[in-house]
């Protein structure tokens, strides 16, 4: 395209991205289109006008300086002047330092990984990571950068997150200058991601006339860009910019497979070598024979690919494609799942149920995790895990960061979950998950010992009025049955729960013994008919899921609302008190009368959802966290002091994971 065309479209974008305060993107732009035309007087004002909205007074006048130069005609240096008197007295009034933006800095805890793990080898787990002495809560065990900036973006976020530091795009995105699939944040991490840098700049700008030494340095620093980047030790896109975008195309993991190659093959290491070079553990043998085809026939295409794209030596025959086999299990093994915390504000009523409008205020704030990308992080992949974890992941951009979440005293096991943990699913969905994902057994405390958590989740009401004992189904009580450690009494069970109330162990027979049958009542030995539970509950969830679809609408009736409440009072009738479900009924009815303006009703449900996730999770979770940021929302849209509190709680409990 006409350069005088792109540097006029750049500026217009600025201008744009100026009224929408966007001040940072909207200079970004100007830098873009003074690194394509230097001499572009309306470049330079806007510039300026950006960088006297920031504060930076200093560089608006020298832009504005700089602007009335270049101008031509005498209204326009007129307007300049009479901006630059503006910004200058600005300037002069400003006292201390001014405000100085940094631009494309990740902005990391300086904290040292003082903590030198020791790696051992169990029998049942194989390697794994333990501590050297007493660790205390929320202390950091671990940071890591990925290797060989192994990241592939997940489908669903290609639009809204940089293909490099998977943050969130801004509105003056750039993409690959040769492909253009790849979106990324900034130039660098454009350039660091692999993609070549146009370079439309002279190596020295081109504005005539009498310019001080220290206006000509800081016309250069701008229109000339920067080349600091451009040495980059493993271009991680390069080899996929040619025709398709591979990621886009391939399963994540072939897609990682194929920059682990190509990072191996710049290194000059033998093709060999590949399944040594992460030195990572696999399930190729566990894997399921249609999958392991599906194996082969992923690596002859992606050996393929490689060839073409990249003209590398690699041979297409027997030994080549069984280590990329092996490389692809290692990496669907080993591979962590980068994820991001999303706010999803729920608003408030609508005018005529009170002072709040619904396009004004935020009541309620759902906080989730969000999958963003996938990495291969080669000292993190020998974490192992539990469904009681003592450490917590976290990722600030690319970097893995592991810190435990509670005291771990000298040579315990750090543990990490993989997925699954205890109060969020049942020990059979744990297990299965774990089988299909990772082809192992888990064997953890959890998952070995008989717990209340399991019990609890979800359980069935015991049919005596008074008997606040447990009711499971048959798939609960095969795989309790199957637990290779089996508590014999209540208070062996209360050790392994610390967190659990008295009134828990109410649930539990008095006599020591821990009786498992399907339908009969642990308590009291009372038997409840379950195919009528099940069917009560599938009638009372009927009228749930109706509320949820009109929420979605914001058209909530009176109707629909009290066939939710009706349907909530027959699945505490049916389903245990601390049953997982009656929780998230409870918080659907929150939400609800939020939407509605029954503030008091909401704070009252999300109160009885959170005593319950108490019990199934503890009270210092990091999804009680959560839900204490639901309800403080909802309190201080009401003005209650209470809100303060639980906002303190719900940091407390976010501190600790």
């Amino acid at each position: 395209m006409d350069k005088n065309l792109v540097a006029a479209l750049y500026v217009n974008r600025a201008s744009v991205l100026h009224k929408l305060d966007l001040l940072m993107e909207g200079r970004r732009d100007c830098n873009r289109a003074l690194q394509i035309s230097q001499s572009y007087a309306k470049a330079w004002y806007r510039r300026g006008k950006m960088n006297a909205s920031l504060g930076n007074f200093e560089d608006a006048v020298h832009d504005l300086n700089i602007a009335k130069k270049l101008e031509l005609s005498f209204s326009g240096q007129r307007q300049i002047e009479s901006e630059l008197r503006i910004i200058t007295d600005m300037f002069e009034r400003t006292e201390s330092s001014l405000v100085q933006h940094k631009e494309n800095e990740l902005d990391l805890l300086d904290e040292p990984d003082q903590i030198k793990l020791k790696c051992v080898i169990t029998p049942n787990k194989g390697r794994g990571m333990v501590a050297p002495s007493d660790i205390p809560p929320a202390s950091l065990v671990h940071a890591e950068e990925p290797y060989a900036l192994l990241q592939i973006i997940s489908k669903h976020c290609r639009e809204t997150h940089c293909h490099y530091c998977l943050n969130d795009l801004p509105p003056d995105k750039v993409s690959c200058t040769s492909c253009s699939i790849p979106l990324y944040c900034s130039q660098r991490c454009q350039i660091r991601a692999g993609g070549q840098m146009l370079r439309n700049h002279p190596v020295k700008h081109g504005i005539q006339g009498n310019i001080s030494h220290n206006l000509d340095t800081y016309i250069s620093e701008i229109t000339l860009g920067n080349d600091s980047e451009s040495d980059v030790d493993f271009p991680e896109h390069k080899h996929e910019c040619q025709g398709v975008h591979w990621p886009a195309v391939f399963p994540s993991e072939i897609a990682l497979a194929g920059r682990v190659l190509i990072k191996s093959l710049a290194a000059r290491s033998p093709v060999a070598n590949f399944v040594d070079m992460l030195n990572l553990s696999h399930n190729y043998p566990q894997i399921h024979p249609e999958s392991k085809l599906e194996l082969h026939i992923y690596s002859i295409i992606l050996l393929y690919c490689l060839q073409h794209s990249s003209r590398t030596e690699l041979l297409l025959n027997g030994a080549s494609i069984a280590q990329i086999v092996i490389l692809i299990s290692q990496i669907r093994v080993n591979s962590m799942t980068i994820f991001r915390m999303k706010s999803a504000d729920v608003n408030g009523p609508l005018h005529q149920f009170g002072k709040f409008s619904h396009s004004e205020v935020s009541l309620t704030s759902n906080v989730e995790q969000v999958k963003v990308g996938q990495a291969i992080y080669r000292v993190g992949s020998l974490f192992n895990h539990s469904c009681q974890p003592n450490i917590g992941v976290y990722f600030v951009s690319r970097s893995l960061f592991i810190r435990t979440t509670e005291f771990v005293a000298v040579g315990c096991p750090l543990e990490l979950s993989y997925g699954p943990q205890v109060g969020q699913w049942d020990c059979k969905d744990r297990l299965k998950f774990l089988k299909d994902e990772y082809s192992f057994r888990c064997e953890c405390r959890a998952c070995a010992e008989v717990n209340l958590s399991d019990l609890i989740l979800n359980a069935f009401h015991c049919v005596s009025p008074n008997c606040p004992g447990i009711v499971l189904d048959s798939c609960v009580v095969n795989c309790e049955k199957q637990k290779t450690r089996h508590v014999q009494s209540a208070t062996g069970i209360s050790t392994l729960e610390p967190y659990m109330q008295v009134d828990m162990l109410k649930c539990l027979p008095s006599n020591g013994s821990l009786p498992i049958d399907p339908g009969y009542c642990l308590k009291c030995d009372s038997y409840c008919d379950l195919e009528s539970s099940f069917a009560a509950v599938n009638r009372a969830w009927i009228s749930i899921t109706r509320l949820k679809d009109t929420m979605v609408s914001g058209e909530i009736s009176s109707t629909v609302l009290t066939a939710a409440l009706n349907s909530l009072c027959l699945l505490r009738s049916t389903l245990h008190a601390y049953n997982k479900r009656i929780s998230e009924v409870e918080d659907i009815l929150a939400e609800a009368f939020c939407l509605v303006g029954e503030l008091q009703l909401a704070v009252d449900h999300c109160k009885t959802s959170i005593e319950i996730l108490e019990k199934l999770y503890g009270p210092n979770h990091i999804v009680i966290g959560y839900e204490l940021v639901k309800l403080s929302s909802i309190q201080l849209s009401m003005g209650d002091r209470g809100a303060v509190k639980n906002i303190n709680r719900g940091k407390l409990s976010k501190l600790v994971q």
